[in-house]
């Protein structure tokens, strides 16, 4: 089973989101089609053409957009001045109901790749009437443990690499929070520290993260670097705004709220994620889910195996009424 064709969107736009956010945001494939929502990763890397080609054109009425700070969205975060605090998971969350009253869609399936997965998941517990189904990829949920995970877990595999990403961080803080201790850095009046510290943390990601070529190249982009860190950080650090008093763990602890939402996991059997069984506990804790493992691969939504997984499960949800 191959990508759909590349096709173009019919109508865009900008949502005013408030805070003096604007929001950007394309249509694609059928106006009267199916509605489904895509969530890009990061958070921070902006959605791309390719997601386009997971959903059926003649079936599907496609909603990407670019989430605040990112993307074509404006302010970018990428922009010293921007107020990094009015970009949470509860801004985002209100920023996809707003789009969705907006082009007059009642509910909607949506996908998510990476932090996508943490916002779609998060967005279905706290709005259930507003989506059908869940196709999720590169499954996370925003843990405390994850980001532990990711920022001085993998260290062990990646030692070299963890060191030079270590080192840049004040002696002080190296045992700590080091995505906290990263966003300090991507706050400094500075520029030159900003500048380095960005370069540091995407040095990092691909080091443990192996990317395909286009992300590599996004990464050489200066002010894409600059906005993609300072918003990873930015979440990472704050336990991805998802506590609200409800303490880490929010959407595991809450799964049984996805109950009547089918859902599709599709994960790499490779993926670092993988290592704290994230994606097998929440499809255990959400009835109505089925997972996918994908063999031979990693954290890679673009991987051959995984779209052709991504494509069945849009096709199979484009038959549901």
């Amino acid at each position: 089973m191959s990508l759909h064709p590349e096709i173009e969107p019919y109508e865009t736009g900008m949502l005013d989101a408030g805070d003096g956010n604007h929001v950007y945001w394309e249509t694609c494939g059928n106006p009267d089609g199916k509605p489904a929502l895509v969530l890009h990763g990061g958070p921070g890397s902006g959605c791309t053409p390719y997601f386009r080609r997971l959903f059926d054109p003649a079936a599907y009425r496609i909603v990407l957009l670019d989430q605040r700070g990112c993307g074509r969205s404006t302010p970018h975060a990428s922009r010293h001045d921007t107020d990094m605090s009015v970009n949470t998971t509860a801004h985002l969350i209100t920023d996809l109901e707003q789009l969705r009253r907006h082009l007059g869609i009642d509910r909607w399936l949506v996908w998510g790749v990476s932090w996508g997965s943490v916002l779609g998941l998060r967005y279905a517990q706290t709005h259930p009437d507003a989506v059908t189904e869940l196709v999720l990829t590169g499954v996370a949920t925003g843990s405390d443990a994850e980001v532990e995970l990711l920022t001085r877990g993998l260290g062990r595999v990646f030692p070299d690499a963890f060191e030079r990403f270590r080192s840049q961080v004040p002696a002080a803080e190296r045992d700590g929070n080091l995505a906290a201790a990263y966003h300090r850095l991507l706050e400094s009046p500075d520029a030159a520290v900003r500048a380095r510290a960005a370069r540091a943390w995407t040095d990092w990601e691909t080091a443990m993260i192996p990317a395909p070529p286009r992300s590599v190249e996004r990464y050489e982009d200066p002010e894409f670097r600059m906005g993609f860190a300072r918003t990873v950080t930015h979440y990472w650090g704050n336990g991805h705004f998802l506590g609200d008093g409800d303490g880490d763990g929010v959407i595991l602890r809450h799964a049984h709220l996805l109950k009547g939402i089918p859902g599709t996991l599709v994960q790499g059997a490779l993926d670092f994620g993988n290592l704290l069984g994230i994606v097998w506990r929440l499809h255990h804790a959400w009835p109505g889910s089925e997972l996918v493992i994908v063999a031979d691969t990693g954290h890679n939504a673009g991987a051959a195996a995984m779209a052709e997984a991504l494509v069945a499960a849009t096709d199979r949800y484009a038959r549901r009424l």
